[in-house]
Formats: C-alpha cells, structure tokens, sequence
C-alpha cells in the first residue's frame, strides 16, 4: 500500500513550478507585444499633431508649418539681414535672395525663354516674359478695365488714375507719379546720358532710346505695316503710318473742329491760331511756326544749291523749283516733235 501512496504522489505534481515559470513568459511576451503597439499608436498620434501644429509669430500672429520659415518671418520684424553678399556687403533675410542677387555680379540667367531665347536671372521675370509671346494678360485695372502681363505694371498703372504725384522736381517744379519717371525727367537738367551707343558713340538719358537708336547701325525694322511692306523702327511710327491707309486723324483742333493725323501737325497748327512764332533765323531774324519752315529758310542765306539740271547745268535751291524747271525742257522736246 505504502508503494501505490508513493506512486500516487509522484504523479499528482509533474513538475509544478516549471510549468508556472513557462505561463510567465508567455505573459512576458504578450505583454510586450502590446507595450510595442502602444509605442507605435503614440509615435504615429504625435506625428499627426507635428503636422498639423503650427508655428505662431508672436508679433503680427502670422503662423507656419515649419518653424524655419517662422524663423525667417521673425527676421521682417527684427530687420535681421544675416546673408550677406561677398562682392558688394548688400544684406538679405534669405539666402535664396542672396543668391538671385549674387547673379547681377556673375551674369549668371539660368532661365531662358524656349520662344525666342532671352534669358534671365530669376524665374519670375521669365515667367512675365512668356505671357509676350502668349499674349496672356491676367491683370486687371478696375477702373478702367486695362489689362497687363504682371502685378508690378498694373500697379505702376493705377497711379494714373490718382491725383497724388509726391514726386517733385525742385528745379522746375514738375511734379510725377512715379519715381523713374521723376528720375528720367531730372536727366534733362543734369544732362546725365549714361546709355552710350558702342557703335557711334552717341549717348541718351534711357535704354530704351539707345535701343532704338542702335536700330540705325543694325537696320533692325521689326515693327511692320499690316496694309503695306513698309517697316519702321520704332512701334509709335508705324502706328502714325498706319493712319495713312486708315485715314485716322485722332488730334483735333478744339478752336476751328480741323483734325490731324500727327500730333506735331496739330501743334504746327495751334500756333497759326495763337499766332506765336518759336523759331527765329540767327541771320536775318525772321520768325517760323515750325523747325522745318526755318531750315527750309536758312537755305536762302547759304550758297549751295544742290539740285542741279543735267541738261543745261542750272541749279536750284528747292527741290520743288528743280522739277517745275525740268517741265521747260520736257515742253521744248514736244515742240521739237
């Protein structure tokens, strides 16, 4: 009996702490597993609130996503310029500023136009140069309805519709709207000309005038009739020309109603009405309404005479006189037949 007893109670605990030991590592394990995913569902709940915090300036409230940019917002504020260009000292807030302007030193233009070639140094400028070629006109003047290629012209626009003209010049009192307006117009009394032909040698107060100008040397006459194969320099000749074929006379006399094609014929003409003569001959002292009528004049006091006729030698001084003369010998050979 006592070996069945014995039997009995090596068979009522098979190694009871062992099995006790491996349910603690199971629980280890699960326990675990579930500390990991807890972890990962924070790392994600605090991933989703960084995307969506944002940075807030605490003097004007403006707010980022990225505290670098509120960084460099900050620097609006603080006037802070830390990039700083090696070849001039002049200051930027950002470096890509600094790196645009650093391509006025170089001559660096990254961006070319695939249209016609031109190249620039900063994107935005060749983006405004595009809408030339498509013609794309996105901003609008409320006031009057024109339309231009960029913010910046629009805006230089709008100051026509405004009485306010700060600028004044305190030579002559003249006052403008804008300040490279005011700019050019202090050149007449300067006598500042800083734009100088290569070719000639001729300078000019703008660069535009020299670019027209330089249209002598290169015979360039890009702007071309729509009627006719006559081209011209410069866009406001061929509009003048084009009146020729349309018949447009928009420069209207407000004393007699008569109209005029150019404005430098109704000028000619307002002096008829006011009877003013400008343009005085140095050698006799006879007056002219216009520049043209005086150098027509000063011809009579010189000696040349550069129409000359082949067939009996006489020369004249007017081209005019000349053909009326060449009629005499043409009746002579009539009668001759």
């Amino acid at each position: 009996m006592e070996f069945i007893k014995e039997e009995i109670e090596d068979m009522s605990d098979p190694e009871p702490s062992r099995i006790k030991h491996e349910d603690t590592e199971e629980q280890i394990e699960w326990m675990d597993v579930k500390k990991q995913n807890h972890e990962l569902d924070e790392a994600e709940e605090q991933q989703s609130i960084n995307a969506n915090k944002l940075y807030t300036c605490p003097q004007c409230g403006k707010s980022f996503r990225r505290k670098g940019n509120l960084k460099t917002h900050v620097r609006i504020h603080t006037g802070e310029k830390p990039c700083t260009c090696p070849q001039c000292g002049k200051s930027f807030r950002r470096k890509g500023n600094l790196k645009t302007h650093v391509r006025i030193h170089t001559g660096e233009k990254p961006y070319t136009c695939p249209q016609c070639g031109k190249s620039y140094s900063q994107k935005d400028n060749l983006n405004v140069h595009i809408r030339v070629h498509t013609g794309e006109k996105p901003f609008n003047c409320d006031q009057c309805g024109k339309e231009f290629i960029s913010s910046s012209h629009l805006k230089r626009h709008l100051k026509v519709h405004s009485d306010e003209k700060p600028y004044v010049c305190s030579l002559c009192g003249r006052s403008y709207s804008r300040l490279d307006d005011f700019k050019q117009h202090q050149k007449i009394h300067t006598g500042v000309r800083d734009h100088v032909c290569c070719d000639c040698g001729k300078s000019f107060t703008t660069s535009s005038h020299l670019k027209q100008h330089q249209r002598i040397h290169t015979g360039e006459k890009p702007y071309k009739c729509s009627y006719c194969d006559k081209s011209y320099t410069q866009s406001a000749h061929l509009k003048a020309h084009e009146r020729v074929h349309t018949g447009e006379k928009p420069y209207n006399c407000t004393q007699c109603e008569k109209s005029f094609t150019y404005l430098a014929d109704l000028k000619s003409h307002l002096l008829r009405h006011s009877g003013e003569k400008p343009f005085n001959c140095d050698q006799c002292g006879k007056d002219f309404i216009s520049s043209s009528r005086l150098k027509r004049h000063l011809k009579g006091h010189s000696n040349e005479r550069p129409f000359v006729c082949s067939l009996c030698g006489k020369s004249f001084l007017w081209l005019k006189g000349f053909k009326q003369h060449q009629k005499t010998h043409d009746e002579v050979k009539d009668q001759v037949l």
